[in-house]
């Protein structure tokens, strides 16, 4: 069993309070709650990981 590698959102200063952390899954991109690592994570696919970001850069396309 590998261990996880979760990194935080280069957009939460070192004192936010509002922080995410992603990691590379076997097939899908993890995000959690840095405050609240143990309760869990969601799996976007591929997929939904790129429109996540494109709808976060302001690039999505209708």
């Amino acid at each position: 069993m590998t261990e996880t590698y979760w990194r935080k959102s280069s957009y939460s200063g070192a004192q936010a309070s509002d922080c995410v952390e992603v990691a590379p899954l076997s097939q899908a991109t993890g995000v959690r709650d840095s405050k609240s690592p143990t309760l869990g994570h969601l799996e976007l696919t591929p997929a939904t990981w790129d429109a996540l970001l494109d709808e976060l850069k302001g690039t999505s396309v209708p």
